[in-house]
């Protein structure tokens, strides 16, 4: 999994692209408390022919953000995450992005 983040000088964002190795899954999504962890169409992945999901997301500069993929209805955490918070709703970490 990884992710890269390209800052704009012409608008106060950060583009964000999130790539999932993920050859066997049908649907990839990223949720997070950024879309009120709610997969939509904005928030799927596209695979591409080599296997990997990926897509680009756009998030206001100078914020934090929690995260997690779903991967065919089972939620997965981001390896390179810029760290985890512990969710009680959850029961579990939830990856953290710094933008």
């Amino acid at each position: 999994m990884a992710i890269t983040k390209q800052y704009l000088k012409s608008r106060p964002v950060c583009k964000v692209t999130f790539t999932v190795p993920a050859e066997d899954a049908k649907k990839v999504a990223v949720v997070g408390d950024f879309n009120n962890w709610k997969a939509s169409k904005d928030s799927s992945l596209k695979k591409l022919k080599n296997g990997n999901f990926k897509g680009t997301l756009e998030f206001p500069k100078e914020s934090s953000y929690e995260f997690k993929y779903i991967i065919d209805g089972d939620y997965v955490n981001e390896a390179e995450a810029d760290g985890y918070k512990w969710n009680d709703y959850a029961g579990g970490e939830n990856a953290i992005l710094e933008v």
